[in-house]
């Protein structure tokens, strides 16, 4: 097993990303996960192309990073090729690592900009997308796709073809269709296919959420690496779990209780976010971490209900209490 991949120029070290999710990958998840260890690659929630010029990154929620977050990619969704040399240029004053292109949202308000996965249904349209991107920037490239609409070996084909010829350099497969929810088990031996057909490293993503499931996706997939994103939100050590029980790496910080992760991610959301930010990512966060304890939904609820900060953060303090004694 490999523990490295080479993205175009860039050593991916564990070959482990955390995956963007909107209101979930922003600064404070990203040194979370770093801090505990072993991932090796980071992304930004999904930005617009077309206002992305416009965002002030000392203000913008989407862009405050620290100096220690990277390697980094923004992943961008694109609706028109005149709002690309902007944005590039944007990412590289932003000192971007690298830049993701989503093809696989199916969020329905991108159905009416046919963006995200519904830019696939185009591959003239995308292809022009592609030339123009590939043209502004000398950084890695990286696309995360679905499936597809339907399991059609041949579109499939047509599609990764089209990423490898136009100059992506990384592939994210997550192996669900366009329509297909969480709840629906991903098929990694489709990832498996995406892997025979492209010659550039390919990331497995969609239901990792042990150190058995990443090993499994391995197994099944043979793809180069994992990213991991409802996970990561529900075990944030999951990355250092897997680092060290698949690709031999030691954690960075081992023997932290649940009670101490979820007050350091309270530090960094402060740190990172102005007071009126910080709630409502608390709020995104943790119903994922909940998960992991028995009666977690107390806690979910009780920071769910709170309005404001402090009584988010007290009430959490009382059901640490509780669930330690």
């Amino acid at each position: 097993m490999k523990n490295r991949i080479i993205v175009r120029n860039l050593e991916v070290l564990p070959p482990l990303a955390l995956a963007p999710m909107v209101g979930l990958s922003h600064s404070a998840m990203r040194s979370l996960v770093q801090e505990l260890g072993c991932v090796g690659l980071l992304f930004t929630e999904m930005l617009a192309a077309r206002t992305l010029p416009d965002e002030n990154a000392q203000h913008s929620p989407l862009l405050v990073r620290s100096a220690g977050e990277r390697p980094l990619f923004y992943q961008l969704f694109l609706t028109d090729t005149d709002d690309i040399e902007s944005a590039v240029r944007k990412l590289h004053q932003l000192n971007a690592q690298g830049i993701d292109l989503n093809l696989g949202c199916p969020a329905p308000n991108l159905r009416r900009l046919g963006a995200g996965c519904y830019l696939i249904r185009d591959l003239a349209r995308l292809r022009s997308l592609l030339v123009r991107l590939r043209r502004a920037t000398s950084l890695p490239l990286s696309a995360k796709i679905r499936l597809g609409d339907k399991l059609d070996q041949g579109a499939l084909a047509d599609l990764c073809h089209l990423l490898t010829g136009e100059g992506v350099d990384l592939l994210t497969v997550h192996g669900r269709l366009h329509g297909e929810k969480f709840c629906r088990k991903p098929h990694w031996e489709w990832i498996g296919k995406v892997k025979d057909m492209v010659s550039i490293p390919v990331l497995a993503n969609g239901g990792i959420f042990s150190v058995n499931d990443a090993r499994e996706c391995l197994r099944i997939s043979h793809a180069d690496g994992l990213m991991i994103g409802r996970g990561a939100a529900w075990r944030p050590w999951l990355f250092a779990d897997i680092g060290q029980e698949i690709y031999g790496m030691p954690p960075e910080r081992p023997g932290l209780s649940r009670k101490e992760i979820y007050s350091r991610f309270i530090e960094l959301l402060m740190e990172r976010f102005a007071k009126e930010r910080q709630l409502g990512r608390l709020k995104q966060f943790t119903p994922y971490f909940a998960g992991t304890y028995a009666f977690g939904h107390h806690l979910a609820t009780a920071v769910q209900t709170s309005t404001t900060m402090e009584q988010a953060v007290q009430r959490a303090n009382d059901f640490f209490a509780g669930s330690e004694a």
